[in-house]
């Protein structure tokens, strides 16, 4: 068995960037940090912080480039290393994640107060016979 999936939740280091490749491909590059707590071996509290690029192709492009810097996202994606020898010619190995799915947790804008706080979600019963679950937003 194999398998190659990754998930991270952070916040994204700078505006997301498109561009488009020869073919014609849309492609959005961002960097997702996430940080951790924990206590060292003097009994300190430590932060560590672990940098993500991420890689954006077709139309998840285009939700990425809705992004800001900030934002506090929700990414599900595979891991894919790849070599490439720039023009100074030494070559070059980097890992990112080509990411399949992401999610908006919270806007950076709404952590400094400039928008209105916005009601709950509405929710609605389930339909008799469903045993899926009891209730689901709308």
């Amino acid at each position: 068995m194999q398998k190659n999936r990754f998930e991270v939740a952070g916040y994204l280091v700078a505006k997301p960037e498109l561009r488009y490749l020869p073919s014609g491909t849309k492609v959005v590059n961002a960097r997702i940090g996430e940080s951790y707590r924990f206590k060292d071996h003097t009994g300190e509290t430590q932060t560590h912080t672990n940098w993500h690029s991420l890689t954006f192709y077709d139309d998840i492009a285009d939700v990425a480039v809705t992004y800001e810097q900030g934002d506090n996202v929700y990414i599900e994606g595979t891991l894919q290393q790849r070599k490439f020898t720039p023009k100074d010619g030494s070559p070059r190995t980097v890992w990112e994640v080509i990411v399949r799915t992401c999610h908006l947790i919270e806007p950076a804008r709404i952590t400094r107060g400039d928008v209105p706080e916005m009601p709950p979600p509405a929710r609605i019963e389930a339909p008799e016979g469903d045993n899926r679950n009891a209730t689901w937003p709308v």
